[in-house]
């Protein structure tokens, strides 16, 4: 007689998770390992206190540098000095004041900053987050040399998913193994580059990159992108000091035309009202959070300028136009026309804008007259435009 003997699969991630990309707060870009319970309680209060969180942002997310060991039973200990309270009485305290709470780990044998990673661990790892109340895993890739990334990526999945707390899944091997290609089923969103640096144009020996080069490495990535599964081209480094205002402004403005998560990277404590006023402008998010979910094309290239843009789902489009130069350029063109998108399979799309569209400048929030005449603007150097074009 033959006996099956039946065995559970989970192979599967929490749906409905980020419908629309998460926004929220990560503490490497600013603080580095320099972090502790206290810092991350006045993150989310100010998070509250900013307005962010009216404007959408939910997520508090520590990043690495946490945890220090793991106890006699193999359980994952955050860092007495740093975290005396402990990991679930701080997840407590950011859901208190109506915000998620985030964390860090990495699918190697360490973190990157040579803290213990959860490789051998995953499932008793999800269940610690789990039990703490953790909404949201950054799953690095230090230390991982022999594994195969789709295969330790999944099995984290399947980890979380058997711990019974939808958490969101972030994976962030850096775009190494092409995981726009597989990680739709896997993740919720995917770093596709390298870390971010805080410059317009950079790059770094140890494969840190400016604005500008990330921005380059996600044009031919559109197609992967949509609700539930999203390229991330990492972090906002807005309000910190490597970027001027304007070229904050365009930061912003560009990563939420790619539908990339919108995790800011600043000290939200002591943020500029400038600033704030860049990462609230509720007008740009909701070009981010378009319910269609579809990233923005980049439609003409003239070098230094660029022309990108993006459908959103009641028929309306955002346009922006971007300047790479050091110099003004004076900008005087028709933005009529009609164009093939053939980036999202298996169906292709044609978009067209003709004389019956309004424009709206969405950084000053006001109406700049119909698409029946050539737009003409004076674009500064490093700034990036941003209008919705509306139909009449």
């Amino acid at each position: 007689m033959l006996v099956l003997c039946a065995q559970t699969v989970f192979a599967q991630k929490f749906e409905e998770l980020v419908k629309t990309p998460p926004m929220g707060w990560n503490s490497w870009n600013q603080f580095g390992c320099r972090i502790t319970e206290q810092l991350v309680r006045e993150m989310a209060d100010a998070m509250v206190s900013s307005g962010m969180k009216d404007a959408g942002y939910e997520y508090i997310v520590i990043d690495d540098c946490w945890q220090r060991s793991r106890d006699s039973a193999g359980n994952i200990v955050a860092d007495p000095k740093t975290f005396p309270s402990g990991i679930k009485s701080l997840a407590d305290y950011v859901h208190s004041k109506g915000l998620k709470f985030g964390i860090y780990s990495d699918g190697g044998t360490m973190t990157c900053a040579g803290r213990p990673g959860s490789s051998g661990y995953e499932f008793q790892d999800a269940r610690t987050y789990a039990s703490w109340g953790v909404d949201y895993l950054k799953y690095d890739w230090c230390h991982s040399e022999g594994q195969s990334a789709k295969a330790s990526y999944s099995l984290m999945r399947d980890a979380l998913f058997k711990a019974k707390r939808p958490i969101v899944f972030s994976m962030c091997e850096w775009g190494s193994n092409e995981p726009w290609l597989w990680a739709k089923d896997v993740a919720h969103l995917w770093r596709t580059t390298g870390d971010i640096s805080d410059c317009w144009s950079c790059e770094s020996n140890w494969g840190s990159s400016g604005v500008m080069q990330i921005l380059d490495q996600q044009v031919k990535l559109r197609g992967y992108s949509g609700p539930g599964h999203w390229n991330d081209p990492d972090m906002l480094e807005v309000g910190n000091d490597g970027l001027t205002q304007v070229e904050a402004r365009a930061h912003f403005g560009l990563w939420c035309m790619l539908n990339a998560p919108l995790m800011a990277g600043n000290d939200l404590r002591s943020m500029s009202k400038e600033i704030a006023q860049i990462l609230m402008n509720e007008e740009v998010i909701a070009i981010n959070q378009d319910e269609l979910g579809r990233q923005a094309l980049k439609w003409m290239d003239y070098g230094d300028l660029e022309i990108w843009l993006k459908p959103l789902a009641n028929g309306d489009f955002a346009l922006g136009i971007l300047n790479r130069s050091d110099q003004k350029i004076s900008f005087n063109k028709s933005l009529q026309f009609t164009t093939y998108d053939t980036d999202f399979k298996p169906k292709s799309y044609t978009y067209k804008i003709d004389g019956d569209f309004a424009i709206r400048d969405l950084w000053n929030h006001k109406q700049l007259g119909t698409t029946k005449e050539n737009f003409k603007a004076e674009i500064e150097s490093h700034d990036f435009i941003l209008l919705r074009l509306s139909k009449k």
